[in-house]
């Protein structure tokens, strides 16, 4: 496995609301973040279909950004010096999470089916992926948690092959956590990436289950997404965005600090595409209020600019 540059990067723009991007505010944002020590930089945005039984991606339409809001939002990051990961992902209307997108195991007539699931997401794919081409992105993510789609190895590796016929730059999956060992098809991508929501007490536990894969694949890896909101309790469910508690900054710094040291003993792990940096940034005096997982004006940013910078100086 070849040594891969090391990724200081930040999540940014999610979800990709029309009217959020190419803006002001989020061009502001985006600077922001960029003084942080971050390198790189995964653009965010969903489409949104109807239900997890849907089989229409839609493309183009609202709430998505628009294709000249995607294009400003990459030219906005590499005028900042960042490398960018674009990251199409799917949602659902009615909050149902990705992972649970799913049909019948075979097509059946009459019933929807993964065979038109994924020609409607292929589309979604293929236009983003000829918008990276285009404007020079250096990594392109082909999906994010998709759990009950993970066993489609066949739509996969066809999907990624038609992805490389019009996108020379990475291609990457970001698996959910826990499946790093459940996808077959990680010799289709260049580089493996997963969610790395893990309660701060597992972080060693599950680097260790990990680095098998991650040797086995002989792939760059690293989070796609990984991160703790500023909340009392997130530290030990840190993907749970909604987990009641009070603003606490101390509490995001405790994870970032076990976060980052547990990955340091790894040489295997190049990096983070931390969770995340929104288009429209709070105020830096509402920081000790806002319980989110953006590091801005918290103990955790001080940190995260201090690790950052120490990891790209190098």
């Amino acid at each position: 496995m070849t040594l891969f540059p090391y990724v200081a990067g930040m999540t940014w723009g999610w979800t990709g609301v029309r009217g959020t991007w190419a803006v002001p505010e989020a061009a502001a944002s985006m600077r922001a973040m960029a003084e942080h020590g971050v390198n790189w930089t995964a653009l965010a945005y969903a489409s949104v279909q109807k239900t997890a039984q849907s089989t229409e991606v839609p493309l183009g339409e609202a709430p998505t950004v628009t294709d000249d809001e995607i294009r400003w939002a990459i030219r906005e990051a590499k005028s900042l010096g960042l490398k960018v990961c674009l990251k199409p992902v799917v949602n659902v209307a009615d909050g149902t999470w990705r992972a649970y997108i799913g049909f019948f195991d075979w097509d059946v007539p009459g019933e929807p089916s993964w065979g038109e699931w994924f020609a409607s997401y292929r589309e979604f794919i293929l236009h983003s992926a000829r918008i990276a081409e285009a404007e020079g992105c250096e990594m392109l993510c082909v999906g994010c948690e998709m759990v009950r789609a993970d066993a489609r190895e066949k739509d996969w590796r066809s999907l990624i092959a038609a992805v490389r016929e019009v996108y020379s730059g990475l291609v990457t999956y970001n698996c959910d956590k826990y499946q790093e060992d459940h996808v077959r098809w990680w010799d289709a991508v260049d580089v493996v990436t997963s969610s790395g929501y893990y309660p701060i007490d597992r972080l060693e536990a599950e680097l260790d289950r990990i680095e098998p894969v991650v040797k086995a694949s002989g792939k760059p890896f690293f989070f796609m997404e990984a991160g703790c909101p500023s909340r009392t309790g997130s530290p030990d469910l840190p993907n749970d965005w909604s987990l009641p508690g009070a603003p606490s900054g101390e509490e995001q710094l405790r994870y970032y600090r076990a976060m980052f040291a547990a990955c340091d003993a790894r040489p295997w792990m190049r990096g983070f595409m931390l969770w995340d940096w929104p288009p429209l940034l709070y105020a830096e005096a509402d920081a000790a209020g806002n319980d989110d997982y953006c590091p801005y004006g918290k103990p955790a940013g001080g940190l995260l600019t201090e690790y950052y910078t120490g990891k790209t100086a190098r």
